[in-house]
């Protein structure tokens, strides 16, 4: 039965770098006796295939069926020793768990002396790297000898110890508390995207005024603020609060660079609080403000000493590729943007197994706007039909409804009017079904639906009225949304002023610029 890169083992062996190989191989020659064995044999035998077959690997008789299971769990773990002990996944975290090993070992052998010594150390290389759950469990042991055993510590250590568990525990409570509330409302965000009505936004105030909990911001370490900054910047997305999205952004990323050391600690957050602060400034249409934080983002990244493994590359390039396009949603320069695309899809190759669904359809979406503003419907088209035509992508409601809206536009604007009923049907019912269907959407698919009664001298007029209409919902508070994913607003001024929407944008973006 072939499994064709979705076993685990298989999916771990092809994950690893030439170095990664190399120092596997050499830990388990350490042993003679390693030299012929079974799993070493399998390890060699997928890292030469392209695809995981359990047929082909019966038949090379390097192991039997009823042994397989055991042989495969075997050199997973050993893989995952090998990786543990080289030295590009040592960190100060597994520095910190290896000296509480070490000194769990020996107290357990009554060296209880050696043993508090190295957890004193361990203990303040945890509390300078805001590793407070670490510090926890090590002031727990700490107390456990303590209680237990005669060390002759100063008199006043139980105090000592009794005030620094009460200390770090309440934080760990904090950060948990903060954690938990971050991750329920970045979970809305994935699911439908910004709020839809004032039902939503009600809930989402509510669970976000119920659950965030009152904290002093001065008493605070760098773990804490982070999950605070972290938690209102979901809910001002939500919200569509952007000026609030880029203050909240920008304390993040700040935290980073006031804290220089817990960029290498924590790259991801660092990425992902970049990410945010950029995404922020599109929003607001501040380019020259966006291209001086990408221009420091990128080359943060670009030192020697920034982080290096699998999943911080993938981040590295996600973000770099996403807003390099973005900046030009910003002034509608789609012509200028249009030379990323083809660079974009073949850097995307070696990354196709990294990279989830969800955002090989962002970059789709994106690849669609930039053709749509620069006036290539047909190739908008072929990038919204991979979206559209992906029946398993269940995240981003949002990016799944305007893909549709987008996409009866461009056929209308290639001139596709055989499918334009039936697209017009379809999208009426995916938008029904996933309850998205506002105001902007439905003004859009009446003025599409009648647009085959309307007369070619009345066109403009109906430009004209259905322009008027949707302007009304420009600053609306939830139907604004809908020109977050398309600037409907700006092509119907192209085509009353019988102009590309590029230059509808640009003149705008050049009219905010020196207001």
């Amino acid at each position: 039965m072939t499994k064709d890169q979705k076993d685990n083992l298989f999916s771990l062996v092809k994950s690893l770098t030439k170095s990664e190989k190399r120092q596997f191989k050499l830990y388990v020659g350490r042993l003679g006796v390693n030299s012929d064995s079974k799993f070493l044999n399998l390890f060699n035998l997928l890292d030469k295939s392209k695809g995981y077959n359990e047929a082909v690997i019966i038949k090379s008789g390097i192991v039997k069926k009823q042994q397989l299971a055991n042989v495969k769990a075997h050199l997973y773990k050993q893989i995952l020793i090998s990786l543990k002990l080289n030295p590009s996944h040592q960190n100060v975290r597994s520095q910190i768990r290896e000296q509480l090993d070490f000194a769990s070992i020996l107290y357990h052998k009554g060296l209880y002396k050696q043993s508090l010594k190295i957890l004193d150390k361990a203990k303040e290389l945890a509390i300078i790297n805001e590793e407070k759950n670490s510090a926890f469990e090590i002031v727990e042991l700490e107390k456990v000898i303590e209680s237990q055993y005669i060390t002759r510590s100063i008199s006043t250590r139980a105090d000592e110890l009794a005030v620094q568990a009460k200390e770090l525990s309440s934080l760990n409570v904090i950060a948990s508390k903060l954690s938990n509330l971050s991750l329920q409302l970045y979970s809305t965000i994935l699911k439908t995207g910004y709020i839809r009505n004032e039902k939503e936004a009600n809930m989402v105030i509510d669970y976000f005024n119920n659950h965030v909990p009152k904290v002093d911001i001065e008493k605070l370490g760098f773990r804490e603020k982070l999950w605070l900054y972290k938690a209102n910047l979901w809910q001002s997305f939500l919200l569509q609060d952007f000026l609030n999205c880029y203050k909240y952004a920008s304390k993040w990323v700040d935290l980073f660079y006031q804290n220089p050391s817990m960029i290498n600690l924590n790259p991801v957050f660092f990425l992902k609080g970049n990410n945010y602060l950029l995404e922020a400034l599109v929003f607001i249409g501040n380019k020259q403000k966006f291209l001086e934080k990408f221009s420091e983002f990128e080359a943060t990244v670009q030192k020697s000493n920034f982080p290096q493994d699998e999943n911080v590359a993938t981040l590295v390039f996600l973000y770099t590729n996403f807003h390099s396009i973005n900046q030009h949603f910003i002034d509608g320069s789609f012509e200028e943007g249009l030379g990323l695309i083809p660079k974009i899809e073949k850097a995307l190759i070696p990354f196709s197994n990294r990279i989830d669904p969800h955002h090989k359809m962002i970059f789709y979406y994106k690849f669609a706007s930039l053709q749509f503003g620069a006036g290539n419907n047909k190739a908008c088209i072929k990038y919204l039909d991979k979206i559209i035509s992906n029946k398993t992508l269940s995240m981003r409601e949002d990016l799944l409804c305007f893909s549709r809206v987008l996409n009866l536009v461009a056929h209308y604007e290639a001139g596709l009017d055989y499918h334009l009923e039936t697209l017009l049907r379809s999208t009426y019912k995916f938008l029904i079904k996933m309850n998205d269907l506002h105001e902007v959407q439905k003004e859009m698919i009446k003025f599409i639906r009648g647009l085959q009664d309307i007369y070619p001298h009345d066109l403009k007029n109906a430009f004209i009225e259905l322009h008027k209409t949707l302007k009304t919902f420009e600053d609306h508070p939830y139907e604004r949304r809908a020109f977050l994913y398309l600037d409907i607003i700006s092509w119907l001024e192209s085509k009353i002023q019988n102009k590309p929407v590029s230059e509808i944008i640009q003149t705008k973006y050049l009219a905010k610029k020196s207001s």
